[in-house]
């Protein structure tokens, strides 16, 4: 079992490890669906890839930031409330990605290997690619990481300090761009959202900073890489759901401690 599973943990792994990261971000933006809208945007991405025969990871990261910048660009016009614009560019982004896969009608194509991801395909060249993305995102987002809190607290006190939201944003929007096109493989697009929240809310009452809880998010996510496809491969089970299930799982347990620790 340990040779069947030792380059999709590992994969999962250093997925889980910026994952969670950038997940309390969205947490503490309260942009749950901010996930979602990218997620569902690179099966836009996915259709782009075939239509001008493209790598898929490329042209998802294409189709993510296309996306999160039309989104940045319409929150600013305060017409619409935030989780309105997410809401019509996720679900208009993913009724094209499905028309346009369906109508390019390509044999290639596994719609549910996206939609749900299979891990357990990952080989070990895909597993030392996961990991060198891993390395650069944490790198770029340690650097960025005091202007993305200030932003996050507040826009106008991040430009008292010298920094530039816009700039900051399209940073944070990039990095999960490049996550976006990494998850597809462990957990696939539907549950990939699951995997930047789902850690982050389970480290938030365990935390006392958010230094901490970024820490933390990485480490029960990955955790939950682990017991996921164990529990996976022991009951013969998807991988990717059994992976959210131990997420959630861990979530309960920190909700349930955490409570007991603030007594």
């Amino acid at each position: 079992m340990l040779e069947l599973l030792a380059a999709p943990m590992l994969a999962g792994i250093a997925l889980a490890l910026i994952t969670g990261p950038l997940g309390c971000f969205i947490v503490w933006r309260r942009m749950a669906y901010f996930g979602d809208t990218l997620a569902h945007a690179a099966l836009l991405g996915i259709a782009m890839g075939i239509l001008f025969e493209v790598p898929n990871g490329f042209a998802v990261i294409a189709a993510c930031l296309l996306v999160g910048l039309l989104m940045l660009v319409l929150q600013r016009q305060q017409h619409f409330a935030s989780d309105t614009v997410l809401g019509i560019l996720a679900h208009s982004s993913l009724s094209v990605g499905l028309i346009a896969i369906a109508l390019l009608d390509s044999p290639s194509v596994d719609l549910m290997g996206y939609l749900f991801g299979d891990i357990l395909t990952t080989g070990w060249s895909e597993t030392a690619f996961i990991a060198m993305l891993t390395v650069v995102s944490l790198v770029v987002l340690i650097y960025y990481w005091r202007r993305l809190i200030l932003i996050t607290l507040h826009e106008d006190l991040a430009r008292v300090e010298g920094v530039n939201p816009m700039l900051s944003q399209i940073v944070l929007i990039t990095i999960i761009a490049f996550v976006i096109a990494m998850a597809m493989k462990v957990v696939g697009l539907l549950l990939v959202t699951s995997m930047l929240i789902i850690p982050a809310a389970a480290a938030r009452p365990l935390s006392r900073s958010p230094g901490m809880m970024a820490v933390l998010a990485g480490i029960i996510g990955a955790i939950s890489v682990v017991a996921g496809l164990c529990g996976a491969w022991w009951i013969d089970a998807p991988s990717g759901p059994s992976i959210v299930l131990a997420s959630f799982l861990c979530f309960l347990a920190s909700f349930i401690g955490g409570r007991f620790i603030s007594r």
